[in-house]
């Protein structure tokens, strides 16, 4: 009773209406009111279980595909528990404890969404329209009120479509992932670490200009942090040399890390930084340069720095190397 009042006392239009044999009308009144232009509209069908009423909500397209998306996983989910999956040895299987490096919410629900994904893409022909919408589907369904929480999912999405792209040769996931999934990513961390990730694979694939892309990315990531911010630094300069150190890198790439390095070994004020930006140097063969600063490093420190036999030694060290 009381939410019919309040379904009453809030109705912006009231009418009766007949059910003929051509269906249900709306009256022209509240057509032209509701539906002023010829663009289409949705609705969501509500019946409740006394079948006393019908409810026609309003929604947005996207909001469209969520559901029918959602019925689709349910009733595979029904399905599934009466059929078991019989598994194909020529299919890699899901490395999931290599996605989900951070712990999330939902991580089962999640699990068993981006599962029925991977298997899409096993699929001849693939559905990709299908397999991406149970990605997108993710993304929308299992966000939380968290930046970082959310930074963690996207990362977790980020790290299984790169093993799709290996497994099943799907390039062009990696426009998708850059334009869809890292601007979201509100974790400096873990936007970094994320197009680190991205650089491997664009590597892999011979994609010269996404890996200078994404090289770029983090760089100028790296240059946002502020001067008080140096532990931030050395971990994002920390991270992008361990990935790309084995690589064959393109001069300019190389020239412009190089650069960069010398830069903030210049700017470091605190010895163990300095320290590491050497062994960045040295990690990625700039021998010279490398020394160079070691070199400086010693002749600027007082004799009685604790870092300076450590300093000395490292010079030695890149002294024998050759360059």
């Amino acid at each position: 009773m009381e939410e019919q009042k309040n379904l009453e006392e809030n109705s912006f239009f009231e009418t009766i209406i007949k059910k003929t044999k051509t269906g249900v009308t709306f009256p022209k009144e509240i057509r032209d009111e509701l539906f002023p232009n010829d663009e289409d509209t949705f609705f969501q069908l509500i019946i409740p279980k006394e079948k006393d009423k019908i409810i026609l909500k309003i929604i947005p397209k996207e909001e469209v595909d969520k559901i029918n998306l959602k019925q689709i996983l349910e009733k595979e989910e029904k399905s599934k528990s009466k059929t078991k999956r019989s598994k194909d040895p020529s299919i890699p299987e899901p490395k999931w404890a290599e996605y989900f490096v951070y712990d999330i919410d939902n991580r089962e629900k999640v699990q068993k969404i981006l599962e029925s994904a991977y298997y899409k893409f096993t699929e001849t022909p693939i559905n990709f329209d299908d397999a991406i919408g149970r990605i997108k589907y993710t993304l929308i369904s299992f966000l939380s009120p968290t930046k970082t929480d959310n930074a963690k999912l996207y990362y977790a999405v980020i790290k299984f479509l790169i093993d799709i792209i290996r497994n099943f040769n799907q390039r062009d996931l990696l426009d998708w992932i850059y334009d869809k999934v890292i601007p979201n990513i509100e974790s400096k961390f873990l936007y970094e670490l994320a197009l680190s990730d991205l650089i491997e694979i664009a590597y892999e694939s011979n994609d010269i200009e996404k890996f200078k892309l994404y090289i770029n990315k983090i760089l100028e990531s790296i240059e946002k942090y502020n001067k008080s911010e140096w532990y931030n630094i050395m971990i994002g300069l920390n991270q992008l040399v361990k990935k790309i150190k084995n690589f064959d890198l393109p001069t300019e790439i190389a020239d412009l890390i190089k650069e960069k390095l010398v830069f903030y070994g210049n700017e470091a004020d605190i010895e163990d930084y300095k320290i590491q930006i050497i062994e960045l140097l040295e990690s990625l063969k700039f021998i010279e340069v490398a020394y160079n600063i070691a070199d400086e490093l010693v002749k600027s420190l007082p004799p009685e720095n604790i870092k300076l036999p450590e300093i000395r030694k490292i010079r030695s060290r890149l002294k024998e190397k050759p360059v």
